[in-house]
């Protein structure tokens, strides 16, 4: 058999014992004192005695089930209490000479007070052999002993051995089947933790890939692309390299100090302090100066907030080191505007263009996961020979909040 929880696990709930408690005063004990109505003197005297004790022995259950004491005594009491039950029963039958029906309405107590099915036949057997044996004493030795109280009180203890056998099976399969159900959920509940653990650590290395290649990586092409250039004309234009090792040197400065922020040694700003504005002003000067190339910007002060800031500043820094690389173009231009929708900043280039279903990359990537982690979208248009625009969009605080909504 299934190992079973003791019943009052499943069974000792304040709604079963209202409505047995109830049940056993109005089937069991109201009926008993209703028969001793008209007996003798001497039997209702022993009624008015075994009756409180009936109520007291259920009252008594209930407080020691629910006082239990841990360890191999906790059945003890139960028992005691149980076997005094079925004792008042067996004494209330030989003053009836017969109790068959309120045994059979004290059956449930032995079922649901006991330590398990074993003790639960034995002492609702010993109440019944009580029961039966207090309806044949007072008629003495005769051969007509099987009467109905007698038949009644076997029928009745089996027929609560069956039943209780099969709800302690039916119990224990049920408590089987939720045990194996609650040892799913707590398996499924930490491979979901791993893979949430498991996912976080992805994220992190996604976003720490995505910061190192936003700044660090373009800061160490820009770095190369200088040096090669002051190398060249370091005997030309003196001038011209002095100015390229200048960017250089800020260039690394600003890299020691991203890399810095990047593992905890230094506050972390994300960008140069300032505006928007202000932080792209001072990405084009420096564009321009190192590249030689055109750039018309347009940018007034629009408000927004830090993350909103960083977002579109690296998506500038990207596009631009894209121009660098591989457009081959001579002017840039920028424009920063605040729509109704939120905050726009346009990139274009009159270089030799791409395929964008052909582009391959992290950056083109990394500035849309970057502004769609901001409920923002990324829009590149490109063709071979007609030059390239990107444009960043990122809704303001309340228009993301009406879109939720």
């Amino acid at each position: 058999m299934v190992p079973l929880p003791q019943p009052a696990d499943w069974f000792l709930t304040a709604r079963f014992h209202l409505w047995y408690g109830i049940a056993w005063l109005a089937v069991g004990i109201g009926p008993t004192a209703l028969a001793v109505w008209d007996a003798s003197r001497a039997d209702q005297y022993a009624a008015a005695v075994l009756l409180p004790l009936l109520a007291a022995d259920y009252g008594a259950l209930l407080l020691a089930t629910r006082r239990q004491v841990p360890g191999p005594r906790a059945a003890l009491v139960p028992s005691v209490l149980l076997a005094l039950l079925g004792l008042h029963i067996g004494a209330v039958s030989y003053v009836l000479e017969g109790a068959a029906a309120l045994f059979v309405v004290a059956l449930p107590q032995f079922w649901v007070f006991a330590a398990g099915p074993r003790s639960a036949i034995k002492l609702s057997g010993l109440a019944a052999a009580c029961t039966a044996l207090g309806g044949v004493l007072p008629q003495g030795w005769s051969p007509h002993l099987l009467t109905g109280n007698l038949v009644a009180t076997l029928l009745a203890y089996a027929a609560g051995v069956a039943i209780g056998r099969w709800l302690y099976r039916f119990v224990g399969l049920t408590r089987a089947r939720a045990d194996a159900l609650a040892a799913e959920l707590a398996d499924a509940q930490r491979r979901l933790a791993e893979a949430n653990q498991r996912q976080g650590a992805a994220d992190e290395r996604e976003r720490l890939a995505r910061d190192i290649h936003d700044t660090l990586a373009q800061g160490f092409a820009s770095i190369i692309v200088l040096a090669e250039a002051a190398r060249s004309g370091v005997r030309t234009d003196p001038d011209r390299s002095a100015q390229q090792l200048d960017s250089i040197e800020r260039t690394a400065r600003e890299n020691l100090a991203e890399a810095r922020a990047l593992v905890g040694a230094a506050p972390r700003t994300g960008a140069a302090p300032g505006t928007l504005a202000q932080a792209l002003r001072r990405t084009l000067d420096r564009f321009a100066q190192d590249t030689g190339l055109t750039v018309t910007a347009e940018l007034p002060d629009v408000a927004c907030d830090q993350r909103t800031r960083i977002a579109l500043l690296r998506c500038a820094q990207e596009s631009l080191a894209n121009v660098r690389k591989h457009a081959g173009a001579t002017t840039v231009g920028v424009v920063l505007a605040a729509r109704p929708y939120g905050v726009e900043l346009e990139l274009t280039d009159d270089g030799r263009g791409f395929v964008v279903a052909d582009a391959e990359g992290f950056g083109l990537d990394g500035m849309r996961k970057r502004l769609a982690e901001l409920g923002g979208e990324l829009r590149v248009t490109s063709s071979l020979g007609d030059g390239t625009r990107v444009l960043a969009t990122v809704p303001t605080t309340e228009h993301e909040e009406a879109r939720r909504t």
